[in-house]
């Protein structure tokens, strides 16, 4: 899982990044036009849960790669290659700048978040225009010399993808066929990308509560995620040595959650994704699978051998396992599950995976 992150100068990215992948992750002497990847850890209690109950030798929690992408300037915003970067991301993480500070120029001259919002969006949507519409042209030469009945389907798509971004809709709110899915599977298409949008406050906009209902019923129809983040603020908390004093430090300034614990879960939620379990050979270990995903599904995500030599999944529940505090005492109780391929995992499931190659 890639997730790009996004934004105006001056608006908190290098310090959120810090804040996901250690402040090791990011060079002294970062150039902004350069991207830079770093690693974050998943912060999911539930694992911290089964810790206590598995006792394992070993555990591997799962992981989310974040890259820091080049700023976006008006003057840089029509090069590809500050786009390019972007598709690889499997989603894109727009920082906004909500905390005031005299000391911290704002490129427009001011801090107003809204319009910082429709800014980067609409830059969005015309990247995806301008590809549309160059392709459509390629396409619409090619039927002038010969039929094509692929490319006269693939027009037909393309004009209503182009029609939908001319209303300044996303595509990712376009509905699409399977088949569509396959001829759009190659194309730079960013506004198909799920988009979370990070608001970086100040600690005493914490307590503002105006900020982000009234941003979520305004995009609710364009899918975006909202979460709140003091970002300077939680950086100079995790400098702390002392884990009881961050604890104190964050609980004094109203931080319910991290903001690594924050953001995963929004990036989660966002890709439509499910988490199960593995203990095996004395690991316990986190996955990740789209919601709807089958045993077998789950199985191919551990190792290919797993789904090729599948013969069923063992499954207990999260919430049955923690009531009765050892997996021992679940199949004792009835509450250890087998299950066949077409099993529909569900988020929390431990599963141990029988298989034959």
């Amino acid at each position: 899982m890639d997730i790009g992150i996004i934004g105006l100068p001056q608006t908190g990215k290098k310090t959120l990044f810090q804040l996901l992948a250690g402040s090791g992750a990011l060079e002294k002497r970062h150039d902004p036009m350069k991207s830079i990847r770093g690693m974050a850890e998943v912060q999911d209690p539930r694992f911290d849960t089964l810790l206590s109950i598995y006792s394992p030798r070993k555990h591997t929690r799962a992981r989310i790669e974040f890259t820091l992408l080049p700023r976006i300037e008006a003057r840089n915003i029509s090069e590809s290659d500050l786009f390019d970067e972007m598709v690889d991301a499997d989603a894109l993480c727009h920082v906004v700048r909500v905390f005031e500070d005299d000391a911290i120029y704002h490129t427009s001259g001011s801090v107003n978040h809204q319009r910082d919002i429709e800014f980067v969006n609409s830059e969005l949507i015309l990247h995806d225009l301008l590809f549309i519409e160059k392709r459509l042209e390629r396409i619409k030469s090619k039927l002038k010399k010969m039929k094509d009945e692929a490319a006269v389907g693939e027009r037909e798509l393309l004009e209503g993808l182009k029609t939908h971004l001319e209303d300044e809709q996303p595509l990712r709110l376009f509905s699409l066929s399977r088949d569509d899915e396959k001829v759009l599977a190659s194309y730079p298409l960013l506004t198909r990308k799920q988009l979370i949008v990070v608001l970086n406050v100040s600690d005493d906009q914490l307590g503002d509560d105006s900020i982000l209902p009234g941003l979520k019923e305004r995009y609710e129809a364009l899918n975006i995620f909202f979460v709140r983040v003091p970002a300077k603020a939680e950086l100079e908390i995790a400098s702390l040595e002392s884990e009881e004093e961050r604890v104190a430090f964050m609980k004094e300034m109203g931080i319910d959650h991290p903001a690594l614990h924050t953001l995963t879960r929004a990036c989660i939620e966002a890709l439509g994704l499910v988490s199960f379990f593995t203990v095996t050979g004395g690991e316990l270990r986190q996955w990740f699978v789209p919601k709807g995903s089958t045993a077998l599904r789950a199985a191919g995500t551990i190792h290919s051998d797993l789904e090729r030599g599948f013969i069923r999944a063992e499954v207990t529940k999260f919430e049955d396992l923690v009531r009765l505090g050892s997996e021992e005492k679940a199949k004792s109780e009835g509450k250890h599950y087998v299950k066949g391929r077409d099993y529909t995992v569900e988020d929390g499931d431990i599963l141990h995976v029988r298989f034959n190659v």
